[in-house]
């Protein structure tokens, strides 16, 4: 009979129970109020910290990518002058090449003109060592062997027209044989200026191809900070997002402290003893006590029955055992499917009977506190084990 009734009585519990109910969190006093808006202007001083610190970033990147673009333009310069000056060495390798060959040409018009000059004056060494060596015999020759005075006269302007012959020949070779060498050295001045500005344009060359490597060395070490500075970028972005994210979810806490505040400060108690209780409430509320903190010390099982009490006393909650633990999202047993489970098959210990006991009789170990939950950071109140009361 006892355990028809106790089957009733879960069948009874689980058919009201009702969707989503979990614990309530957040009921605050001034302190924690106080804490909460001491981690927000924190957390806010951090996030100004961060932005400065993104538009810090901000202004090095955009310094780093404009120094790296002027870069890019001063190499695009550079490779410009490069090319210039490498049609320019290559114009001269070539005007070189010409003088080399005019002056190879003129070498050999030098050597023929010598050689020239030298046949001409051997010849003409030669018509006058005969002459001088045969002279009588040619003044003879020419006495006996003309037919007439005008003949000998014509024979000797032969003679001398000879010699002027072999003197303007010998003057006009030594003539040309000069020119001949004053073109050959004037070649070898121009030439001798072409060599000195080709290595005055292969040293230009060399120092633009440097000032290249150098400025390319410093367009890869600028975009080598660039991305560590986007990286770091990045990293703030993300610290950024957290620290709004952290704030909002404070924020979120902070208007539910308030607003549980001003529930608090509604509220009226009633004294234990004002509390009628139902058949069942006992077994249902050791049974919560079981799927709350069933692995708990027997001090924190009073605790979770006290604050179904507390809540029964005061005047923001329902004034009933039932009612106060079947309130919508307060109690997630309720909403797994826990209590029904626990009911049905009555898993309370002896121990959470006799937390229940204590509880219905006024027993405490958490003051008034109304709310319970596992600690979280920034959460201040009764720690019992596993649970925070407050």
């Amino acid at each position: 009979m006892k355990r028809a009734i106790k089957r009733g009585i879960a069948v009874f519990m689980t058919a009201v129970v009702l969707v989503c109910a979990f614990p309530m969190t957040s009921y605050a006093d001034n302190d924690k109020i106080s804490n909460l808006e001491s981690q927000i202007e924190q957390k806010k001083k951090e996030k100004e910290e961060t932005e400065q610190n993104i538009n810090e970033t901000q202004n090095e990147l955009n310094g780093l990518q404009e120094t790296t673009e002027g870069l890019k333009g001063k190499l695009n310069n550079l490779n410009s002058d490069l090319t210039t000056v490498s049609n320019n060495l290559a114009d001269l390798e070539e005007k070189i090449a010409v003088k080399n060959e005019e002056i190879e040409t003129t070498q050999e018009e030098l050597d023929e003109a010598r050689c020239v000059e030298a046949d001409q004056y051997a010849a003409m060494k030669k018509r006058i060592q005969f002459m001088y060596e045969k002279r009588d015999y040619v003044m003879m020759e020419m006495l006996f062997g003309a037919a007439n005075f005008s003949d000998l006269l014509n024979r000797n302007d032969y003679i001398e027209q000879l010699s002027e012959y072999d003197r303007n020949q010998l003057e006009m070779f030594k003539a040309t044989r000069q020119e001949i060498e004053e073109k050959e050295a004037q070649l070898e001045a121009e030439k001798k200026e072409l060599d000195e500005l080709k290595v005055s344009v292969e040293a230009e060359q060399s120092r633009v191809a440097g000032m290249i490597s150098q400025t390319s060395g410093q367009i890869t070490s600028y975009q080598h900070e660039i991305s560590a500075a986007e990286a770091e970028m990045l990293e703030y972005e993300k610290k950024l997002q957290e620290q709004k994210n952290s704030i909002a979810a404070l924020q979120k806490e902070l208007e539910e402290e308030r607003r549980l505040s001003q529930l608090a400060a509604r509220s009226a108690w009633r004294d234990i003893s004002e509390i009628s209780f139902a058949d069942g409430d006992r077994y249902l509320l050791a049974n919560l006590i079981y799927c709350e903190a069933g692995n708990q010390p027997f001090e924190g099982q009073v605790a979770v029955g006290a604050v179904v009490m507390n809540r029964v006393m005061s005047s923001v909650f329902p004034d009933t055992v039932v009612g106060v633990i079947y309130q919508n999202k307060q109690f997630s047993p309720v909403a797994s499917g826990r209590l029904a489970l626990a009911l049905a098959e009555d898993h309370a210990t002896a121990a959470c009977y006799q937390a229940a006991d204590a509880a219905m009789s006024g027993q405490t170990t958490v003051g008034n506190c109304l709310f319970f939950r596992t600690p979280i950071e920034g959460l201040t109140g009764i720690q019992i084990g596993g649970h925070i009361f407050y």
